[in-house]
């Protein structure tokens, strides 16, 4: 049975949504579930029977979004993250999910749980809600400023995961560019494009050259390789333009009495486009390149959406992921050593 620690006291919703949507996780996934955090107030969101089935781990601390995430889970080594980011490391447990800080997280989980051996850096890496399996963006805020190797790694890690995780047999990798033309873009650009060609023609991964901001929702590649300041700003426009467009719908639909009659009939299908546009709905982010599975679940997750994220972490568990990184390291760094 799969052990899933969580930081029980991470996110806008904690304890109360994080403990609902961990116990649904544990009784309909299967899962061996530790809840880790004050112990008295994850008590106080169990019922009589969920009281004696579920394994709590007291942690006194909490790491807020007012801590600096360079050195939180150092300096509050008694906070449920960084105690499940120990557990983590010494075997008792076979993930993290966590709500908190990302920033936070992903230095603890480099700290503490290590990146794979030879990886440079780890990378966020988010599945945007396009088409039939989504896009990777990675990096998407991890690492600000990169090297090429850096880009050449995550295109590698990128294009596992879209095997293992999102049933893609033969991920398209594309760079994303200021232009579609193979001369587009800066020097990390150039270099970049270079290593993944080369990639690509030893058979590798499936690289498809560059790709624009428009290309990415339009199904011109299936995992999309950049550095962590173009992709969190990516990422951030993407959300808001969501949330605008969803706003706009809203209003125009409720504009007059022949409007509110055209979405009463268009009611399910509305749902269905606002659900496939939910970021939520994956359910978080893989932190990957660390050498055992961490996820970070949206700040604001309720209850449904961290039981997303607790079933992401758990395929990503099962998936082989990890593995595949450690066989191919060898074609994934530059050989300067």
């Amino acid at each position: 049975m799969l052990r899933i620690l969580v930081d029980a006291m991470g996110g806008d919703n904690a304890p109360q949504e994080i403990v609902k949507g961990a116990m649904r996780a544990k009784s309909e996934l299967g899962l061996d579930i530790t809840l880790v955090g004050q112990k008295e107030a994850i008590l106080a969101c169990l019922d009589g029977s969920e009281k004696d089935a579920v394994r709590i781990v007291d942690a006194r601390e909490v790491i807020t979004m007012e801590d600096d995430p360079s050195t939180a889970t150092r300096r509050k080594k008694d906070s449920s993250m960084a105690v499940a980011l120990r557990m983590l490391r010494d075997g008792e447990g076979d993930a993290v999910v966590s709500a908190g800080s990302t920033g936070a997280l992903l230095t603890g989980a480099t700290l503490t749980v290590k990146r794979i051996h030879g990886i440079r850096r780890a990378a966020l890496a988010p599945v945007l809600p396009a088409g039939e399996h989504g896009v990777m963006l990675i990096d998407c805020g991890a690492n600000v400023e990169c090297t090429a190797e850096y880009l050449l790694q995550f295109a590698f890690m990128g294009s596992f995961y879209a095997k293992k995780l999102m049933n893609i047999p033969n991920p398209r990798v594309g760079l994303l560019n200021v232009g579609t033309e193979d001369t587009k873009g800066g020097e990390l650009q150039h270099q970049a494009f270079a290593l993944l060609k080369k990639a690509n023609d030893e058979g590798r991964i499936r690289f498809v050259g560059n790709v624009e901001g428009t290309g990415v929702f339009t199904g011109e590649a299936d995992v999309v390789v950049t550095d962590g300041f173009t992709g969190n700003v990516m990422l951030k426009t993407t959300e808001g333009t969501i949330k605008y467009i969803m706003r706009e719908l809203k209003g125009a639909f409720y504009k007059s009495t022949k409007n509110k009659l055209a979405a009463a009939v268009l009611k399910n299908d509305l749902a269905e486009m606002k659900r496939s546009l939910d970021p939520n709905e994956v359910g978080g982010t893989a932190l990957v390149g660390i050498s055992k599975p961490v996820i970070k679940a949206h700040g604001s997750s309720n209850a449904e959406s961290f039981f997303a994220a607790i079933r992401q972490a758990k395929q990503f568990a099962e998936s082989g992921f990890i593995d595949d990184i450690i066989a191919n390291i060898d074609y994934m760094r530059l050989k300067t050593e």
